[in-house]
């Protein structure tokens, strides 16, 4: 079987990792596509995925992005016209694919985890073929977008599949300049290109000056350009200039704040303390953890208190990614 993967953000090249090598552990050729967004080439580089860089985000208005999926996916067409035929698409919630997939009638899946980005799943779940998702979330919750009949789901997080052959290295300390012994703290910056997360982040604001005055090691991981240019003069934090192991990172901290999701869940999936501070409208996946007690949501600054963790990493479930494979390869069974 001919497969066709395409990436467009950062946390798409972790989830798709595990099905990349799983397929072609059994023999399937794959072909993968990336967009230049975030750290999204960087990562595929670092975890030795070859691929061919296709396109770069176009902006946050909705404007902008409807031209970005129309250029895209044009020029997605094109490369499959040269590459293929495909006998498989697959996506973590790139429309880009999902619209070249169509247009070429080749079966096509789509992954995601978190309900409420109406825009990108009005096209891609009406789109494809088969709507692969946690099974926190509701199946009624898709029906609009046009998942009805399409939806197949998966236990768990999807961080405790493409992490369940992972194992922390001290080496991200040492290329940090951190120190072991310290309280380490490490915060996501909100996604400001979102088009679920229009708004301002006064909290998280508030949340940087407390961690700046605590006296901790404070790694910021920034989602843009923008962020990191306005956050690297600041001498309290350290932000890395390049893509890193921040799942080893992750591991090792002694308490981790994200604005987004991604980066919550690895933490659960890793037993680390986490805090959500997303301001938009909570998923069904985040609603269990938090009410399940491995999510915190934060609301106050005065809430942050960094101490170190007793007792190393804590508990973790890894399941097996070659699950997520078998439903993602739902449509090429006919």
């Amino acid at each position: 079987m001919r497969v066709w993967v395409d990436l467009t953000n950062s946390p798409h090249v972790l989830v798709m990792r595990p099905v990349i090598e799983a397929l072609r552990a059994d023999g399937h050729e794959v072909d993968v596509t990336a967009r230049d967004f975030a750290q999204t080439l960087q990562l595929c580089r670092r975890h030795g995925i070859s691929h061919t860089a296709i396109g770069r985000h176009q902006g946050e208005r909705l404007t902008a992005k409807a031209t970005g999926l129309a250029r895209r996916s044009a020029a997605l067409v094109r490369f499959a016209r040269r590459r293929g035929p495909f006998d498989l698409a697959l996506g973590h919630g790139s429309n880009d694919v999902t619209v070249a997939a169509f247009a070429l009638h080749i079966p096509c899946s789509t992954t995601f985890d978190y309900e409420w980005a109406s825009v990108q799943h009005t096209v891609n779940c009406r789109l494809a073929d088969a709507v692969v998702v946690p099974d926190a979330i509701p199946p009624e919750r898709l029906d609009r977008y046009g998942a009805r009949g399409k939806v197949h789901p998966y236990a768990g997080l999807k961080e405790e599949y493409y992490l369940s052959d992972f194992e922390p290295s001290e080496q991200v300390l040492g290329e940090l300049g951190l120190d072991r012994a310290s309280p380490l703290v490490v915060v996501r910056t909100p996604p400001e290109v979102s088009l679920y997360h229009r708004f301002e982040n006064p909290l998280f604001t508030g949340v940087l000056d407390r961690l700046a005055a605590s006296g901790a090691q404070v790694v910021v991981l920034p989602r843009t350009r923008a962020q990191r240019e306005e956050l690297s003069p600041r001498p309290e934090f350290t932000v890395p200039g390049h893509a890193i192991d921040a799942q080893s990172l992750i591991a090792f901290a002694d308490l981790v704040i994200s604005a987004g999701g991604t980066m919550n869940r690895e933490a659960v999936a890793l037993g680390t303390p986490v805090f959500t501070t997303f301001e938009g409208r909570l998923g069904a996946v985040d609603e269990r953890l938090i009410a399940d007690g491995r999510l915190r949501r934060l609301e106050d600054p005065d809430q942050v208190e960094v101490v170190r963790r007793p007792g190393g990493a804590g508990k973790r479930l890894r399941r097996d990614p070659r699950d997520l494979v078998a439903l993602l390869a739902t449509p090429a069974r006919g």
